[in-house]
């Protein structure tokens, strides 16, 4: 049962058994119902050893009894991998299979190999060893054994029945966890499960892998349907659940957000309306991360926290160049009020960015994210179609939770001519403010105007700006203007209205 909205507290939580991952956690809306099977699939290496550890690590610090079957590593090879996490197995009883199928047997067998011991043997060897340690929480590592043993699905499958019930009569939650050895799936073995929790590996292109996670089906529970990013680190899984909508929250302050510059503010109406987002969009080099950043650093003035995530340049760059404009950027870095936060996209999945910024926000208080640009993000993005489903998610969140956004795009070419990506994305925007270069008398100047706001009204005008020690510097609305929706706009009036050097 998939549950698109955020869940309200389980009043009986003691009827659910945490997986100890905490985005897996708040998945399943609290953890796995007790005392049923569950099935994690995946293919070797996407994690499944790690996750039923950490389940099994999870219960003995809830002071249950946890029982590791393994069929298919050593017990060294079990402790190494809790090792490589820092964590220790003691309290957790290990089941290695071939240790025990060589005890009480006229042959001592070496090394374990699934056609040299037949299937009903090993079920007996191993619900025996179930019966002397009753644990409360079992894991198998992992059915491609028993699926080999059994030869022909039938058997394999009245095998996993009978292990059901087995533990049916029994206070023992269980996860079975299979490599998908079978081409395409094991349907019959989804079947039996309480739930199925489904692990990926993706190899991309460039760059770093990404693997994600789907809760395929928990029969009688709500749980958040969809894939889900996660990544293995030192110390275990961690799962980065797709951002939820979830309820408005109501807003503390209702001012508009100021940038200082009477002339900016008074172009955009005012100011940027809370809780909305903003697109600065334009050439490069047109001044968007300057602009962007007036905006920064003057909420962090306000005392109200603000968080830079740039995929296209570094923190020392920003700051440098912050320090050339003569903007005190080092004050409000230093007390906490301003973070830039520099993002690898080659290294990092869109939902473990889309987590990073959902966590500034709840345990920071963060009242502005600035996203420098969206053409960085892109790049973050398995497939470039799910951008606008990303960013969109991404964005009712933050108005949601009354944060501010404000995006740069960089539009392709030096005139920065309008391009695909740059309509897809304009339309998830509040407001979107254009840079654009224009030619007058043989010099090369920047304009900037508000083609777009919904929160209310914004001047029609076009004005000249600049770049300059202390910020932007805008001037008065220009005229006389041809060719701006061409995007190659040309100014025709006379030389004074236009901003004078200074």
């Amino acid at each position: 049962m998939t549950d698109t909205t955020h869940p309200r507290a389980s009043s009986n939580a003691r009827s659910l058994a945490r997986v100890g991952i905490p985005g897996l956690d708040e998945i399943l809306r609290g953890g796995l119902p007790r005392n049923r099977l569950f099935l994690v699939d995946g293919v070797p290496g996407t994690g499944k050893t790690t996750l039923a550890l950490q389940f099994l690590l999870e219960g003995r610090a809830q002071g249950e009894r946890g029982l590791y079957v393994t069929l298919s590593e050593t017990r060294e090879e079990l402790q190494a991998a809790a090792q490589s996490h820092g964590w220790s197995l003691e309290g957790i009883e290990i089941v290695e299979l071939s240790a025990l199928t060589g005890e009480g047997s006229d042959e001592a067998y070496t090394l374990f190999h699934p056609a040299e011991v037949e299937l009903q043997q090993t079920v007996e060897v191993v619900l025996a060893e179930i019966e002397r340690h009753q644990p409360q929480r079992v894991a198998f590592d992992s059915l491609s054994e028993m699926r080999m043993l059994a030869r022909d699905a039938l058997r394999f499958r009245r095998q996993i029945l009978a292990l059901k019930q087995f533990f049916a009569g029994r206070e023992c939650t269980v996860l079975l966890l299979d490599d998908r050895a079978h081409p395409e799936g094991d349907l019959q073995l989804q079947s039996l499960a309480h739930g199925v929790i489904v692990l990926e590996h993706l190899a991309m292109d460039y760059g770093a892998e990404r693997r994600r996670i789907q809760v395929m089906k928990l029969r009688g529970s709500r749980f958040a349907g969809g894939y889900h990013d996660f990544r293995i680190r030192t110390g275990g899984i961690e799962v980065y659940p797709r951002v939820q909508r979830g309820a408005s929250i109501p807003r503390s302050k209702t001012s508009p957000l100021e940038s200082g510059s009477r002339e900016l503010d008074a172009l955009v109406g005012g100011g940027l309306e809370r809780g909305t987002s903003t697109l600065l969009t334009g050439a490069a080099g047109t001044g968007k991360s300057v602009l962007a950043m007036q905006f920064a650093l003057a909420t962090a003035a306000r005392g109200e926290p603000a968080r830079v995530f740039m995929f296209d340049e570094r923190a020392t760059t920003a700051m440098i160049r912050a320090q050339g404009l003569g903007l005190d950027i080092q004050s409000p870095i230093d007390d906490g009020r301003l973070v830039l936060c520099q993002i690898e996209p080659t290294e990092k999945s869109p939902g473990e960015f889309a987590h990073q910024v959902v966590r500034a926000v709840e345990d920071e208080g963060v009242s502005l994210v600035i996203i420098d640009s969206i053409n960085g993000f892109m790049q973050a993005m398995p497939s470039e179609r799910l951008l606008t489903v990303q960013v969109h998610e991404l964005l009712s969140y933050l108005a949601n939770r009354g944060v501010s956004v404000i995006m740069t795009l960089v539009q392709r070419g030096i005139f920065g001519a309008p391009v695909s990506e740059a309509a897809e994305v304009s339309y998830l925007a509040d407001s979107v403010v254009l840079l654009r270069y224009f030619e007058h008398a043989g010099t090369v100047r920047r304009a900037i105007s508000v083609v777009k706001k919904r929160s209310g009204a914004h001047e029609q005008t076009i004005r000249e700006f600049r770049v300059e020690h202390g910020g932007l510097r805008v001037g008065e609305p220009l005229t006389d203007f041809r060719g701006v929706l061409t995007g190659n706009p040309e100014y025709l009036g006379q030389a004074e209205p236009l901003m004078a050097d200074v």
